[in-house]
């Protein structure tokens, strides 16, 4: 229940900084902010500990949306919004680069945790988040999206 108040709390004020216009994020950043923390608290409605959001590693490129625990499992969740479902769904716009750069960084955030040698599971998760104006908020979660290793495409 505090989660829901504090997600139509966020809410609301999201929506009066856009009102006043003085975000001073571009547009197309501030969707995909509002719909990573719309993802935060769809996952949390699920179960998922939520440990992370936004993390970078500070000298590499790149961050990841989310970072959570499904029971045992680490997940490194990629979240991609949109405010219309046209022809190309959202999760389409984590290509190869996208997926490159998550591994390397979720590389990064296991060498810190403590415990050793010893990594937890993993799973690559991907979220896309359509809002849609005048519609209620739509998730597709495709969990185990992809994995450690590329599959090699036949020539």
């Amino acid at each position: 229940m505090r989660a829901g108040w504090l997600e139509r709390a966020l809410g609301g004020l999201g929506g009066i900084a856009r009102r006043r216009g003085r975000s001073g994020v571009p547009d197309h950043l501030e969707t995909g902010i509002e719909g990573e923390e719309a993802a935060f608290f769809f996952l949390r409605r699920k179960g998922y500990v939520m440990v992370a959001r936004r993390w970078s590693a500070g000298d590499r490129p790149g961050d990841i949306d989310l970072i959570a625990w499904q029971g045992p499992l680490l997940c490194f969740i990629e979240v991609k919004t949109r405010t219309a479902q046209d022809m190309t769904p959202a999760e389409a716009a984590v290509g190869r680069h996208k997926r490159y750069t998550l591994r390397r960084l979720a590389t990064q955030y296991l060498r810190q945790l403590p415990g050793g040698p010893e990594r937890p599971p993993v799973r690559f998760d991907v979220i896309s988040v359509y809002l849609v104006p005048g519609r209620a908020r739509e998730f597709v979660h495709f969990e185990n999206a992809f994995g450690w290793e590329e599959r090699r495409e036949r020539d």
